[in-house]
């Protein structure tokens, strides 16, 4: 068994990894880079070493200065975690030249895997339906336009030497090609250093279903089941789930089969992730091959209580897998949200800032993978993933509640985040039900809202939520700022009722409340519904509210500013008006905390660096133009015209650094 390892990854999976590795009794070493010289994952590690530099390159890519640290601290092996190093062939041989284990496959599958076009080829040798492209890399945009009319639109822009939706585009048309190819490659060539490209079709409302595997040195092959990854933004997964509704067992044992017979055919050992798509009449399609462990694995280690990390180590000490095939078995349901530093308002753009306040859930069949903590920055220079939290429940409906109460129970602040956004997609009646698709995001959101209302249940209960709090501060604390009498024979607390008039953008809802004495129980009706409350002690005015309802627990984050409430609860995110009947009489003279000021100016939607400037003064621009491009945690991505207009300024240079509203361009009055 090995006996040190060092992790060349930060984040949540390197504090995972390390989790693991104590577990086993094995030490750690952390690496980092300027940037992370506080982060969370280097407190984790037996052992630390300095990188240098702040920017992936001058670190987490820096193969030399990995290698040099493993050597340094006399670590038999290293495990490269996700993404960074981890499908890169070259960095598996030099680690192998070095005298040193990589927790992976060899240098030759990765490669041969990790070049999807030459996988692709492997699956098609094999008999595996693949889905019709160019055999090629583009080398032009000529090329693409070509092969465009071959193949026939929309087509797929893929990098061919990775994963993780980095760099891929959706073209409809002739006319997308040679922007969304130019983007592809950059975007390639800064996440891999490989900037080949190639083109496949594109399958309208595919779902995405991947098999994890496992191959020991002895020639023994395993499926671990799938996950369903289809909920994505960006191309990148946002929520996943074990067992997908779209397989039944016999489907399972023939993709199953597929991917393991592939994973033989490559040499390949060690875990690894083949994925598919499946079409609308449940055709499968080969798609690639993952060549190390995956974000979404805790929802196969919850469905079947296994430790893949642990494994992976295991088989790379020399070890034979524990189990076969017939061994393995689903249990269950698993569900998992990434919870991400972005604003889903604005095309989902990463964030940065400073974790003011961090609070993450727990409880019974509930594990966060988390990479943070409060006091931890999120830079420009990495992913915008925070933690992870997983579900698991004896059916997918439990699995998804318990889910859902999860992420209410979550609070960061400092940074945006999308927590409330996945619970939105968690409520949704069309995810509730099963039907999803890779577009599941574009056909039932726009602007980050769901097009469909929020439950009218949820809306009773947090608007309550949110009426609780006011009274609390307004009546009681009022009361006990009144001159001291005389309390002989005692005096009784005010039991109301108390009526108040509670407005969001989807009700205004009558609400009154009676306070029972007994154990802070409270009977509130809202609208034509009664609710028995329970609230926790005196000081329940806090932003984090734990609440009984009904002999249920509901957890919402509040944030009081006033007679204006701003309540979250199962992916509502409104702002609440509180008035007495009285006051709601005036309430057409109250302004809503909610203006915000207009000028003829397009700001900058998050931090990052000017890549390209597509206008200058003088210029006509219309609605939806792109004007910029900006790199932000390594991705670029066009920032649009917000309406028709002259341009009198361009505030910004090319290769400068810009923060969240900064003025990137003015326009004429």
């Amino acid at each position: 068994m090995l006996k040190k390892i060092l992790v060349a990854n930060r984040g949540e999976i390197a504090v995972r990894i390390m989790r693991t590795c104590s577990r086993m009794g094995i030490a750690s070493v952390a690496v980092y880079s300027e940037a992370d010289s506080r982060s969370l994952h280097i407190r984790k590690a037996d052992e630390t070493v300095a990188l240098g530099g702040v920017t992936a390159m001058e670190s987490y890519l820096a193969m030399e200065k990995i290698i040099d640290a493993a050597l340094q601290t006399h670590c038999e092996a290293i495990h490269p975690g996700y993404g960074f190093l981890s499908e890169s062939p070259r960095f598996a041989r030099l680690v192998n030249e070095a005298g040193i284990v990589f927790i992976g496959p060899s240098p030759s599958s990765i490669g041969l895997l990790g070049d999807k076009l030459a996988a692709k080829e492997l699956a098609r040798s094999e008999g595996v339906p693949v889905i019709e492209s160019h055999p090629e890399p583009i080398s032009d945009a000529a090329m693409a336009l070509e092969v465009g009319e071959k193949i026939g639109y929309p087509l797929l822009l893929k990098p061919a030497a990775g994963g993780g939706g980095k760099g891929m585009r959706i073209v409809y048309d002739a006319g997308g090609m040679a922007g969304a190819l130019s983007v592809c490659r950059k975007e390639a060539q800064k996440a891999f250093a490989d900037d080949r490209v190639f083109v496949e079709k594109y399958i309208p409302r595919p779902r995405h279903v991947e098999f994890q595997i496992l191959v020991d040195n002895f020639g023994n092959a395993v499926h671990l089941g799938e996950r369903e990854c289809s909920i994505q933004r960006r191309y990148q997964k946002i929520i996943e789930e074990t067992p997908s509704l779209a397989i039944s067992d016999s489907l399972r044992d023939e993709i199953g089969a597929v991917a393991c017979r592939l994973a033989r055919r490559a040499d390949y050992v060690n875990a690894g992730t083949v994925e598919f798509l499946l079409d609308t009449q449940g055709q499968y399609y080969f798609l690639e091959m993952n060549s190390r462990i995956q974000v979404e694995h805790p929802v196969t280690e919850m469905a079947l209580s296994v430790d893949l990390v642990n494994l992976q180590i295991r088989i790379a000490s020399g070890e034979k897998l524990p189990f076969q095939q017939q061994d393995i078995r689903l249990s269950g349901c698993a569900m998992e949200a990434r919870v991400c530093a972005e604003d889903p308002a604005r095309s989902f753009f990463p964030v940065t800032g400073l974790i003011t306040r961090y609070s993450q859930p727990g409880g019974e069949h509930l594990r966060v993978d988390s990479g943070v903590e409060a006091g931890s920055l999120v830079s420009v220079y990495y992913d915008s993933l925070l933690s992870k939290v997983i579900a698991w429940g004896e059916d997918r409906e439990q699995a998804r509640k318990r889910l859902v109460a999860a992420l209410n129970g979550y609070h960061i602040e400092g940074v945006v985040t999308n927590i409330s956004f996945l619970n939105q997609v968690l409520n949704l009646s069309a995810f509730r039900s099963g039907d999803i698709s890779t577009g599941f995001i574009e056909q039932n959101f726009e602007e980050g809202r769901a097009k469909e209302d929020p439950s009218p249940d949820h809306l009773r209960l947090v608007a309550l939520a949110a009426t609780l709090i006011y009274h609390n501060r307004n009546v009681l604390v009022r009361e006990s700022l009144k001159p001291m009498i005389s309390r002989i024979g005692g005096s009784p607390q005010p039991t109301g009722p108390y009526e108040y008039i509670v407005k969001c953008r989807y009700a205004v809802f009558a609400i009154q409340l009676k306070y029972q004495g007994l154990e802070r129980s409270w009977v509130a009706r809202v609208g034509d519904r009664e609710y028995t409350v329970v609230t926790p002690p005196f000081e329940f005015y806090r932003r984090r509210l734990k609440l009984e309802i009904n002999g249920e627990i509901h957890r919402f984050i509040l944030d009081y500013r006033g007679s204006f409430i701003e309540g979250r609860f199962c992916g509502i995110h409104e702002v609440f008006e509180i008035y007495t009947p009285q006051e709601w009489a005036l309430a057409s003279t109250v302004r809503s905390p909610i203006s915000r000021p207009v000028d003829n100016a397009l700001r900058s939607p998050m931090p990052g660096l000017v890549m390209e400037i597509k206008v200058a003064v003088g210029d006509r621009v219309y609605h939806g133009q792109d004007l910029f491009v900006l790199e932000s945690m390594k991705m670029e991505s066009c920032i649009p015209s917000p309406g028709d207009g002259i341009v009198s300024e361009v505030a910004v240079r090319r290769g400068q650094t810009v923060e969240t509203g900064d003025v990137l361009i003015r326009f004429v009055e």
